[in-house]
């Protein structure tokens, strides 16, 4: 029935098979079952070029969804129900299709067809919105990158449509499993699937950063969060050689930078600003300038940072170095680029946009976020999920949830000493000790790590770790 299709460029049409697209219809309408095949190519509605057929294939997928039998008269008795049924042709269009096509062999392929002409149209469209803000747009450096922020968007966004995953079976899965084995990482950290975070006992409560994942590191002000989040950049990047690109829209990238310098040295951060070093300080920085320098970490520290802008960035990234982490500070300081939205909906896109671009790229996402003061106002200061702000679809969103909590933020050591004054069992002051609470872990196990945070370098150490400078600072 599909004839072979005339060349697009001489009729200037857009890209579309009418034909491929009444095959489609007349194989549901011949067999029911055809439905489950053409759903199984992610055919949308919106993938028809002809109107008609669009609102006919739309009253067929509504009678699915509805568990009704899809036939030539129900189909008919449907599209009357809605006021379609004129604008579709009638019940002699449907009869003239099914006349035609008697059969539902084909289902898939005719899908595919009426499929890929959508892309091809929507691939037009874009290039022409590409066009038109290149002829429109000025020669200076900020519009000519926001240009091509905006075409890589629309063409990641094309390319999004139509891909869909299908059933995988369990030896494939298992396949992955084995080879790990035989590799000698087994499940609980493999290289090759998991980035480092570098903090021992959290990267064998996690397996590491896995990819695909999105991971939020939440606390209130203050605590340490992107501290937290720079650690983990600089531990993937130096112990894994991995890819790093680091956003940050609370801070300049030169902020982040000495914050980074600080760490690695091990010199006061203040010291640093003021450019007050002795001669073996001065060591530790040319050292840990060189060390910095070889990281493969990308920073960016645009403002006004948007969903889509994110993801044209990174998907360039990608494809230009290779990329194994995604690092944004913060994840509420973000814009989904959309208006009219309130900022529970905006949130709301954001976290499934951080979440499905972990998935597309295959790498893991930490995102930092803010807590609300409910913890500050409890009698016991330890976050909870619920204290996530402004929506609870990060929660649901996240495949990884931790919180960040430090004691001697609440309790000065006066009033610890006063408390604890007759307790056989004194503690010490617990000053700069961190409890990182993972409260979710959709693969895994739950629990809390305990590390070590030095304030004046911004570095968090497994608590084993103890070095001479740090006997000083305590």
């Amino acid at each position: 029935m599909v004839a072979e299709r005339a060349p697009h460029i001489t009729d200037k049409l857009p890209p579309h098979d009418i034909e491929a697209e009444e095959a489609v219809i007349a194989s549901i309408l011949v067999d029911p079952d055809a439905v489950l095949e053409v759903l199984g190519s992610n055919l949308k509605p919106d993938d028809f070029f002809r109107e008609q057929n669009r609102w006919i294939y739309e009253t067929c997928l509504a009678m699915f969804d509805r568990g009704e039998t899809i036939t030539q008269i129900s189909v008919s008795h449907d599209l009357a129900r809605r006021g379609k049924i004129d604008d579709t042709g009638g019940p002699a269009y449907l009869s003239r299709l099914v006349t035609t096509l008697p059969t539902s062999i084909g289902a898939k392929y005719y899908a595919t067809i009426v499929q890929a002409d959508a892309i091809y149209r929507r691939l037009i469209s874009a290039a022409g919105h590409i066009v038109r803000r290149a002829h429109e747009s000025g020669a200076s450096t900020e519009e000519v990158t926001a240009v091509l922020s905006e075409a890589e968007a629309l063409i990641a966004t094309v390319r999004q449509t139509g891909a869909v995953r299908d059933f995988v079976q369990i030896k494939d899965l298992l396949a992955g499993y084995l080879e790990s084995v035989a590799a000698g990482t087994g499940l609980i950290f493999d290289s090759t699937r998991s980035v480092t975070t570098g903090f021992i006992d959290l990267d064998t409560l996690l397996g590491g950063l896995k990819r695909g994942d999105l991971v939020i590191v939440a606390a209130r002000t203050s605590l340490g969060k992107t501290s937290l989040a720079l650690n983990f950049a600089r531990n993937a990047a130096a112990r894994q050689s991995a890819n790093v690109a680091f956003f940050s829209i609370e801070m300049a990238s030169e902020q982040l930078v000495q914050r980074l310098l600080a760490t690695e040295s091990g010199v006061d951060s203040t010291r640093l600003t003021l450019g007050n070093h002795s001669e073996r300080e001065e060591r530790k920085i040319m050292q840990a300038l060189g060390t910095l320098g070889d990281l493969t970490l990308f920073f960016d520290d645009s403002a006004m940072l948007t969903t889509s802008d994110m993801r044209a960035k990174v998907k360039r990234l990608q494809l230009e170095r290779g990329l194994d982490l995604i690092v944004i500070d913060y994840l509420q300081l973000m814009s989904s680029g959309f208006r009219n939205e309130n900022r529970v909906q905006e949130v709301s896109h954001i976290s499934r946009s951080l979440k499905q671009l972990a998935r597309d790229l295959d790498v893991p996402v930490v995102a930092c976020a803010q807590l609300s003061r409910a913890a500050d106002n409890r009698a016991s200061n330890i976050p909870m999920l619920s204290d996530l702000r402004e929506s609870g679809s990060i929660e649901q969103d996240a495949d990884v949830v931790m919180f960040i909590y430090r004691e001697d933020k609440y309790v000065s050591r006066e009033q610890w000493d006063k408390e604890h004054a007759g307790d056989s069992k004194h503690r010490e002051y617990p000053a700069g000790i961190t409890q990182l609470i993972v409260a979710k872990h959709r693969n895994g196990p739950t629990g809390t790590i305990h590390l070590r945070f030095r304030d004046k370098i911004a570095r968090f150490e497994d608590l084993l770790v103890r070095d001479d400078e740090w006997e000083e600072e305590a």
